[in-house]
């Protein structure tokens, strides 16, 4: 059995007809209804129904057929992503999700251009369930996501928990200079989430945090993009829970406070398919443990002179 075996049964089942699918696949009938005789002889069994008309499938053809559609998608799966790895040298795709966007990532991206200058390199914005199709069918190399979704072809590791902080309007009363807000605060009040499709997505993580808790927000606004979010925000429509890397953005209109519970984080995941060892993927890794260690080190040193400062 090979594929060509596969391809000629689901050209027969799809047509229910032999004729019909010869002709589709571009061969005489004989041939074609000997392939699948030597295929039922090979599995022990009838695949198709001979005297019914339109041409029907045995149960054994039915359970058969799912298996060989998927067998056939995986091996042109396998054949575009080969193709699309082996230009990986040349060009390298990174899919991201917009909050990724204010922490690492554009240091990320500096330093990947300047120690591979000949790799063209090119960023596009989806969700994290869009990041995982688009790495099987290869449109991009590598995903920076927050969901953490399992896939046998892909392999997702964590790189940091990312601590979640509330964007609350200037004149909120929840807006207290230093103060450090709990969830049952937040879920006094509106809340914007976001986005609204597609799901599973960050707003269905933060939902999450107020369920595990034993809390439902007041009311519960579901908006698309994070930027639109914010600018409800600071027109006083509600609050926000966001990553802690985004507290830069209006910082005229809104302010952000830490949530006080620990578990109030959002993990930032690196997604790759699951044997790319390419060196382009592999220096990415590289660099990002260079930005975190860089990144430790400086808070190391602005907690140490805060303490002499405190003496």
């Amino acid at each position: 059995m090979d594929l060509r075996h596969l391809k000629y049964f689901v050209a027969v089942a799809d047509e229910q007809n032999f004729t019909r699918a010869a002709e589709k696949l571009h061969i005489s009938q004989p041939p074609l209804s000997r392939q699948i005789q030597d295929l039922e002889a090979e599995l022990g069994l009838a695949l198709f129904e001979r005297g019914s008309r339109p041409l029907r499938l045995t149960e054994g053809g039915r359970f058969f057929y799912g298996h060989a559609t998927r067998l056939l998608e995986q091996a042109a799966q396998a054949v575009r992503t080969t193709r699309r790895v082996a230009l990986v040298e040349r060009r390298l795709v990174i899919g991201f999700v917009s909050s990724t966007m204010y922490s690492a990532l554009p240091q990320l991206v500096r330093l990947f251009r300047a120690a591979r200058p000949q790799t063209e390199l090119a960023l596009l914005e989806m969700s994290t369930v869009e990041q995982i199709e688009a790495l099987k069918t290869g449109r991009i190399d590598v995903g920076y996501g927050r969901i953490r979704l399992d896939d046998p072809a892909i392999k997702r590791e964590v790189l940091r928990e990312e601590r979640l902080v509330v964007a609350i309007p200037h004149e909120h009363e929840a807006a207290i200079p230093d103060k450090v807000i709990t969830l049952a605060e937040v879920a006094r009040h509106d809340n914007l989430v976001y986005p609204h499709s597609p799901r599973p997505g960050y707003a269905d993580q933060v939902l999450s945090l107020f369920r595990d808790a034993g809390l439902e927000p007041a009311n519960v606004h579901e908006v698309q993009e994070m930027q639109t979010a914010l600018g409800l925000v600071a027109a006083g429509m509600g609050l926000c829970v966001v990553p802690a890397s985004v507290h830069r953005l209006r910082p005229d209109e809104v302010v952000y406070r830490p949530l006080a519970e620990p578990q109030a984080v959002s993990p930032i995941i690196m997604s790759t398919r699951l044997h790319d060892q390419s060196p382009d993927v592999v220096l990415l890794r590289n660099l990002i443990d260079d930005i975190y260690r860089a990144q430790a080190e400086e808070r190391r040193r602005t907690e140490e002179a805060q303490a002499l400062a405190d003496r």
